[in-house]
């Protein structure tokens, strides 16, 4: 998880998950890929296969800026390391735009691997929010080999920590947690392992919560059935 700055104009110094948006470039069909298709990843997210593949693309893509984890390999498999001075210098450019994700992997004779992330929600902010998201989340596990590295651009802090760890700092004030970061969190600390949460069939569909105000105080309120912990 990454804090994010406390001069960002949304969520400062709350806790996220790595990702960001869209660009142009994720969707570039050039991007080597490995793992389930873009359309099976539509109709999962509910989405067209085009957008299917440019959201797994940029989770990719982000993971990688924020966390310098890369969901990437040969196209026999094996797994992607990225760590040395020349990765350090790939995942600097990829960050500054001067570099594509496509470019990237096929100068490293990679492929994207779609087999390594499974969809997981879609959040929407509420309508009386001033910057307003639309939000897929995925699941992926830490590939072997791989280290988690934030980008001091992106985040003051880096914690790589239990699910129900997270949700008990929040608990204690020592950590500002998002409704669909607590509520995720929640999700994966109810689960009975990495492959229960890798394996589970779940349906996409967006969750938006409403924000009421009464009395001159604020609260939001969330669809039921999502498990959400303040």
């Amino acid at each position: 998880m990454l804090k994010r700055p406390s001069s960002m104009k949304f969520a400062a110094g709350a806790y996220v998950f790595p990702g960001g948006s869209v660009d142009p470039a994720d969707g570039e069909a050039k991007i080597g890929w490995l793992g389930p298709s873009a359309e099976e990843f539509g109709e999962k997210l509910g989405a067209s296969a085009e957008l299917a593949r440019a959201l797994v693309c940029a989770a990719v893509r982000e993971t990688f800026e924020e966390a310098g984890i890369l969901l990437a390999g040969t196209p026999d498999k094996e797994l992607a390391v990225p760590e040395g001075p020349d990765w350090d210098a790939d995942r600097a450019a990829l960050t500054a735009g001067e570099v594509s994700l496509a470019e990237l992997l096929a100068r490293r004779g990679l492929v994207l691997r779609a087999d390594l992330l499974t969809p997981w929600a879609r959040w929407i902010t509420p309508l009386a929010e001033p910057r307003r998201f639309d939000t897929r989340f995925f699941a992926a596990a830490l590939p072997v080999g791989q280290t988690v590295v934030g980008h001091a651009a992106e985040a003051d802090q880096v914690a790589w920590l239990r699910p129900a760890d997270g949700l008990a700092a929040a608990r204690r004030g020592e950590m500002s947690l998002l409704p669909p970061t607590a509520t995720t969190l929640s999700e994966f600390a109810a689960a009975t392992g990495a492959g229960d949460i890798l394996s589970r069939k779940r349906t996409i569909a967006p969750i938006e919560p409403v924000l009421i105000t009464e009395n001159g105080r604020a609260w939001l309120e969330v669809p039921d059935g999502v498990g959400y912990l303040p």
